[in-house]
């Protein structure tokens, strides 16, 4: 089975969201090929679901502190971008339906840690999930596993999204590298600045990344090749590198690398 390759590196927050939305609506829908793309965050980023308000946070020192903040084409809650490898497929729905797309996709995730010396699982269905969700604790997508997404014991490392375009599913998600994922709580708005307690906490309990596990430092390109030989494993791949030129095709020009506003 042939997969279209597509590593775009370091970019803004606004390229990568508005790249994967437009590989998404642009696909062919006559392609047996999906995408799968790899890229990581310059400045750091804090992504918000598509749903959430931004009044959860504070604007003003997002920015002064040199980062960027974006809201994503998928649902869930907020996530800070750092030292992390991110992911999206874009593919067709064909004999799978939605579900069945996630959790294949992080089965070839989970065989991607594996082959780092992680010992990963995937977690059970949260029964409270819903509840949470609701709650102050929920401001960041880490702060709750929904079913199939991937723990490291009982540690959530990896958080995805999904929405669907029509017979296409955008699926992206988040595989933590380093611990700065945590300074999302710095940002909370002052409103909700007295229930930071119960976020950090939240972090410390029930997140955790590849450095931590590891003992050491793991690199954006590092952990790229480790992804990519899972899913070449898992869903027998033969991939094609998509270069520059054919990505400016695919999406029209409408996105320019390294976008700055």
């Amino acid at each position: 089975m042939i997969w279209r390759f597509l590593n775009t590196g370091l970019n803004t927050g606004k390229f990568n969201m508005q790249l994967d939305e437009q590989l998404a609506r642009n696909f062919d829908f006559n392609s047996d090929s999906p995408i799968f793309r790899v890229y990581g965050w310059k400045p750091f980023t804090i992504s918000l679901g598509f749903n959430q308000s931004e009044s959860d946070f504070n604007i003003p020192k997002i920015f002064a502190d040199g980062l960027d903040i974006v809201r994503r084409p998928t649902g869930g809650r907020a996530i800070f971008h750092a030292h992390e490898l991110t992911y999206s497929v874009i593919m067709y729905m064909r004999d799978q339906g939605p579900r069945d797309i996630y959790h294949s996709i992080n089965n070839a995730l989970l065989r991607s840690l594996r082959m780092m010396n992680i010992d990963a699982h995937l977690s059970p269905e949260n029964e409270n999930f819903r509840k949470h969700y609701q709650s102050v604790n929920s401001i960041p997508c880490f702060s709750s596993s929904a079913k199939y997404e991937i723990q490291y014991q009982g540690k959530k490392i990896v958080g995805s999204a999904q929405r669907r375009f029509g017979r296409v599913i955008l699926q992206h998600g988040s595989f933590l590298l380093g611990t700065q994922h945590r300074q999302l709580t710095h940002y909370l708005a002052d409103h909700i600045v007295d229930k930071m307690n119960i976020v950090e906490e939240s972090f410390t309990a029930i997140t955790t990344e590849a450095e931590t596990i590891l003992d050491r430092k793991v690199s954006f390109g590092e952990s790229v090749e480790y992804i990519r030989e899972g899913f070449q494993e898992e869903f027998n791949i033969r991939w094609e590198d998509i270069g520059s030129e054919s990505v400016s095709q695919l999406i029209d020009g409408k996105v320019t690398a390294n976008e700055k506003d």
